[in-house]
């Protein structure tokens, strides 16, 4: 994967609620919109690569379902993180 353990560790620290945070709803949707994001430039080169797409698909609706999921918990949360992150309008 192309998601490095220095960068992985560095969405961690920025996303995280306190020092011993590493899976937040927050930090865990922080790391799959990286990964997203990645995959999205991945396919301008490799237009065919069917099963990638897939993998894409199911990251895609995991994130989906934890925002709402931090949505339905604590809504101010998910304000914020949706615009740290700049996933919705």
């Amino acid at each position: 994967m192309p998601l490095t353990r220095e960068a992985k560790t560095g969405l961690i620290n920025q996303y995280r609620i306190n020092a011993k945070d590493v899976g937040s709803p927050e930090v865990q949707v922080a790391v799959l919109s990286e990964r997203i994001s990645y995959l999205n430039e991945h396919f301008s080169v490799h237009r065919k690569d069917h099963a990638s797409r897939r993998g894409l698909l199911v990251m895609v609706g995991k994130r989906r379902r934890l925002l709402e999921y931090l949505k339905g918990r604590d809504p101010a949360r998910y304000k914020q993180l949706i615009e740290r992150l700049g996933i919705r309008k």
